[in-house]
C-alpha cells in the first residue's frame, strides 16, 4: 500500500473550530488516562496486522516503491502520548519494515522542541509534517504569526540537518526519497484542505466551503483507489482503536478493525462490494445503486435541512439508512 494515515490518539491541546473530528480535544485526569490506555493497548496489535510489505507499484515505470505511514493525532507529540505510544510505535514499525517504509510524524508544530526532533530522527522518522499553519489555530490568526512559527521551526529543523521537502526537479536536484525532511501546511484558502471537510466542528460551525461539486472522495486523502492496495494512490485511515476507513474524512461506519483481522483481509473482503468499489473509483454517488439508491436519490440525500450540499452528506445518510445492519467488522 502506498500510504496509511494512522490517527494514534484523540488527545490534543486544542479545540479548533475547524476540526473534522469532535474527539480531537484536550483531556485531563481519568479521561486522559482512558484515551491514552485505548491507543496503548491497541497499537501493537494494529501494527502486527499491517501489510508485511509497505510498498506499491507505480504504473508509470512498474517499479516497486516505498510506501509511507503517517502517524498523527490529535497532537501526537503531547507528553502523555509521545513517550508511551508514539516512540514505541516507531520502534515497532522500524523493526517490522526496516528502511522499506517512510515514517512521517504529523504535528500542529507549536509543541515541537529540538530534543523531540532528535528523538524522532533517532527512530528513523523520514519527515516531520507540520499541519497547523493556518488562521484557525489560536495564536496563528495572522499571516505574521504563521510566518513567525514557520521561521522558528525552520531554524530548529535546519539545525537538526533536515531539509524542506520538495519533489525532485532538475533545478533543485532534490530527490524525494532521501530524508530527513520537514514540510508545512494548513487549512488555508485555496489549498487542498482549505474548503474543510463537512465533518465534526467544521460542520457544526458552518465553516466548510465545499459544494456539491467538491468530491472529496475523488482525490488524495479521499477514498480514491483505497482498494488498489498494490498500486500507487492507495491509502486507508486508521483510528486509535483499530477501526479502518477508506478515507481520512471517514465513512459513517468502518470497513474493518485491525485488532480483529489483517489489513490485507479487510481489503480483500471489501473488494468486489459495489459500495466500496464506487468509493474506490471516486464515485460515491454510485455506492447505493445495488441497494436501490439511484444517483438522483444519492444527490437528494446529499443536502441538509439548511441547504448545505456535499457528497459526504449523502455518504453518511446511505451508511446510516442502508448499511447500518449490513456492515460487519471482521
Amino acid at each position: 500500500m502506498e500510504s496509511i494515515y494512522y490517527v494514534m490518539s484523540w488527545a490534543c491541546h486544542r479545540t479548533c473550530a475547524h476540526c473534522y473530528e469532535d474527539r480531537f480535544r484536550p483531556y485531563a485526569g481519568d479521561d486522559l488516562e482512558r484515551v491514552v490506555d485505548e491507543c496503548r493497548e491497541a497499537f501493537p496489535e494494529i501494527i502486527a496486522n499491517l501489510p508485511e510489505r509497505m510498498t506499491y507499484l507505480d504504473p508509470e515505470d512498474m517499479r516497486e516503491k516505498r510506501g509511507r505511514i503517517i502517524l498523527a493525532g490529535g497532537e501526537i507529540l503531547l507528553d502523555a502520548v509521545r513517550e508511551t505510544i508514539l516512540y514505541p510505535a516507531l520502534d515497532l514499525l522500524r523493526a517490522k519494515y526496516g528502511d522499506q517504509v517512510q515514517l512521517i510524524v504529523q504535528t500542529t508544530g507549536d509543541t515541537l522542541r529540538p530534543r523531540m526532533i532528535e528523538e524522532l530522527l533517532q527512530r528513523g522518522v523520514w519527515m516531520v509534517s507540520v499541519s497547523g499553519i493556518d488562521s484557525f489555530h489560536q495564536g496563528l490568526e495572522t499571516a505574521e504569526a504563521q510566518d513567525a512559527l514557520t521561521q522558528k521551526l525552520t531554524k530548529m529543523f535546519d539545525g537538526a540537518g533536515m531539509r524542506l521537502f520538495a519533489p525532485f526537479t532538475a533545478e533543485t536536484g532534490q530527490a524525494a526519497g532521501e530524508g530527513a525532511f520537514y514540510q508545512f501546511f494548513g487549512a488555508q484558502p485555496g489549498t487542498w484542505i482549505g474548503r474543510l471537510w463537512p465533518r465534526g466542528r467544521a460542520m457544526a460551525n458552518g465553516l466548510s466551503t465545499a459544494t456539491i461539486a467538491d468530491n472529496f472522495c475523488n482525490q488524495w486523502s479521499g477514498g480514491l483507489n483505497f482498494l488498489q492496495s498494490k498500486w500507487k494512490g492507495s491509502e486507508v485511515s486508521i483510528e486509535p482503536n483499530g477501526n479502518v476507513y477508506p478515507c481520512c474524512a471517514k465513512t459513517k461506519r468502518p470497513v474493518g478493525n485491525l485488532r480483529n483481522e489483517t489489513l490485507d483481509a479487510i481489503i480483500a473482503r471489501c473488494t468486489g462490494n459495489p459500495v466500496y468499489e464506487a468509493i474506490s473509483m471516486g464515485h460515491p454517488e454510485r455506492m447505493g445503486i445495488a441497494h436501490g439508491w439511484s444517483v438522483e436519490k444519492f444527490l437528494e440525500a446529499s443536502t441538509t435541512a439548511s441547504g448545505y450540499r456535499n457528497l459526504c452528506i449523502g455518504c453518511d445518510r446511505f451508511h446510516d439508512e442502508v448499511l447500518g445492519g449490513l456492515v460487519t467488522i471482521g
